[in-house]
């Protein structure tokens, strides 16, 4: 039953695609899709979802929720990080950001919706297909910076 199916889908692929089984000669196989070299080529529906954020030299995982921002191009969300055991107490952040120029991810993070405590900045791992992101968190208040791993847990549905 599965060759009944398989052999009208290639065919389809084939024709759709322009490719020889249109031109009459057996069909091949479609080439495999690629991920983006960078984050410029990521459509930005591919930052919508759940993530977490783990920082080095910091315990724990963040999760981080993403979602289209409102008044333009980007992203909106939220960060929450863990206490360590009630010390200190789970924050939650917001998170607005997009992709740079330059194919990273930038996002700024505020504690109080209003000032800017946190700065990201992070390139699209090769072959992750817009699934993880490494780069550096800023602290604004004292400067000092953490590198960080920023990865996709799920959708903006909830489902992976």
């Amino acid at each position: 039953m599965k060759t009944a199916i398989a052999a009208p889908l290639w065919l389809a692929l084939g024709v759709i695609c322009g490719g020889a089984a249109a031109q009459g000669s057996k069909p091949e196989a479609p080439a495999a899709i690629a991920c983006p070299a960078d984050a410029r080529e990521l459509p930005l529906q591919a930052l919508y979802g759940r993530w977490e954020a783990r920082f080095d030299g910091l315990p724990g995982v963040a999760t981080v929720q993403l979602s289209p921002h409102p008044d333009y191009a980007g992203v909106r969300g939220t960060i929450t990080r863990a206490g360590n055991g009630g010390t200190p107490p789970a924050s939650t952040a917001q998170l607005a950001g997009d992709v740079d120029d330059e194919g990273a991810l930038s996002i700024d993070e505020s504690l109080d919706g209003r000032t800017i405590s946190g700065v990201w900045s992070g390139t699209l791992q090769a072959g992750s297909c817009g699934r993880e992101f490494r780069g550096t968190w800023r602290d604004a208040a004292d400067e000092s910076t953490r590198p960080f791993v920023l990865s996709k847990i799920d959708g903006p549905e909830g489902k992976q």
